[in-house]
């Protein structure tokens, strides 16, 4: 097994609602949305393998705070209060060298729930 890459850098881009992650010689910008859908917390994992839920309503979700763990993880505090989970470098490091196949699975799943991105407050309807 390949040992993952150590991150190096990690900024917050406030406006655009995404991250940047430096590891070692690779470099990845993630949509805040895409690590709040995918927030490694039992909350959205489930404690076991078909015990995930689908989140949605998180377009615009951002930060209030990165919280450093020690050498291993960051704690992403989002704005709309979610904050359990460690983001180990390791599972941002597979986020980000997946984040085209999650993010179409993640799309196929709203659309087959009946949910959207941007909230309860919005219904999206299919047409054939």
């Amino acid at each position: 097994m390949a040992e993952t890459p150590t991150l190096t850098d990690i900024k917050w881009h406030k406006k655009s609602r995404t991250i940047s992650l430096t590891f070692a010689k690779e470099a990845f910008d993630l949509p805040l949305e895409y690590l709040r859908v995918y927030s490694p917390s039992a909350e959205v994992q489930g404690h076991g393998p078909g015990q995930e839920t689908l989140v949605s309503g998180k377009r615009f979700v951002n930060l209030s705070s990165i919280d450093p763990m020690g050498n291993y993880a960051i704690k992403l505090v989002f704005d709309d209060g979610h904050d359990s989970g460690l983001y180990t470098w390791n599972y941002l490091y597979n986020l980000s060298i997946n984040y085209d196949k999650n993010w179409q699975k993640y799309l196929q799943k709203l659309v087959l729930s009946n949910k959207n991105r941007e909230g309860n407050d919005v219904h999206v309807i299919k047409l054939t």
